[in-house]
């Protein structure tokens, strides 16, 4: 699709479908509202982390790795999924994850533990002092056994993962040219950065011609600019691609963390159980759930006009809801 794309193999169920949110529309007023759908690339392979695996994998067959190492939290939708794409591929994987020592099966968690994945906890502090340090331990304590590992950074965020949203910005034009539609922004939640570093590269390589805005959800927009513009800069070098990012292009929306990286406020679950109920549509808590609640927010102080078109993407992560506390939070005064 792309000159110099690198090997990928197929795990996602593609193209995702695009759709129009008509009751979110009348709901929040202002801009026309579309969802691209990366919920539905699977069932345990659901959400935007499968398209950078798609590459990430490919690359770790190609150096004959038999092990996948990676990080997350301990609801990782990214450790999720690579957790099940080893197996499918017929290697084991080991996930360092951040948690407290006694996490129940709940969740992503259960769906790791289901397939057989090595769970290693860390406290928050080693998390974000020595991540990649305490995977290249792993690693290395994996090629002293005779095993050849693979070690797949935090979202799957690197210029070989990026290509997973290169090449869905091909897609997503050539839906949009099908539905003979074309929109302002491509909003989408930031954790990591690789799906908008993707989105800006994929965006200018297709001439999509839209913004491509992030909510982050973590850390703050001063970070992930630094972050993005780093990947972004790789990428493009790596690949040789013809294309280039200006930094007043990576554009980011601060102030809707909340309590903080999957630490939920009553609003946002309130967002989330209205979608729901408005369009059946599942946002998560972790992502999508934040990112959607700081759309809204932002429609009715005016950054997003009436007469726009916004294509909103889906991360995934509906396994997030399935958390103990999430549901409580949900549906507060239940049993």
């Amino acid at each position: 699709m792309f000159s110099n794309e690198p090997k990928r193999i197929s795990l996602a169920r593609l193209p995702t479908p695009i759709q129009k949110l008509e009751k979110l529309i009348a709901l929040f007023g202002g801009p026309e509202l579309y969802i691209k759908r990366d919920d539905l690339t699977g069932i345990g392979l659901s959400g935007n982390k499968v398209r950078k695996l798609e590459y990430l994998l490919a690359d770790a067959k190609d150096q004959g790795a038999d092990t996948l190492i990676t990080c997350g939290g301990i609801q990782s939708n990214h450790s999720r999924a690579t957790a099940i794409a080893a197996t499918q591929n017929g290697m084991d994987s080991v996930l360092v994850l951040r948690g407290k020592r006694e996490t129940p099966y709940d969740g992503n968690v259960l769906l790791d533990k289901l397939v057989g994945a090595e769970i290693r906890l860390v406290t928050p502090e080693q998390y974000a002092q020595r991540i990649d340090q305490i995977m290249e331990q792993v690693g290395q304590e994996l090629r002293d056994q005779g095993r050849r590992p693979y070690v797949i950074p935090e979202g799957g965020s690197n210029p070989i993962g990026v290509w997973g949203y290169i090449r869905a910005s091909g897609e997503i034009k050539d839906q949009l040219e099908e539905m003979n539609l074309k929109v302002d922004a491509v909003v989408t939640a930031v954790g990591s950065g690789g799906t908008q570093a993707g989105l800006l590269i994929g965006g200018k390589l297709s001439d999509l011609g839209a913004r491509v805005v992030g909510f982050n959800v973590c850390d703050t927009a001063k970070h992930f600019q630094a972050r993005i513009g780093r990947l972004v800069a790789e990428t493009i070098e790596k690949y040789a691609l013809p294309c280039q990012i200006f930094p007043d292009e990576i554009l980011l929306v601060d102030g809707y963390v909340g309590r903080g990286y999957a630490l939920s406020r009553p609003q946002e679950l309130k967002l989330i159980k209205t979608v729901a109920r408005q369009e059946g549509v599942f946002l998560d808590p972790v992502y999508t759930g934040k990112a959607l609640f700081g759309l809204a927010d932002q429609i009715r102080r005016g950054r997003f006009k009436k007469g726009e078109k916004i294509l909103f993407l889906h991360t995934g992560g509906i396994f997030g809801l399935f958390v103990q506390e999430k549901r409580e939070g949900l549906f507060p005064g239940k049993a």
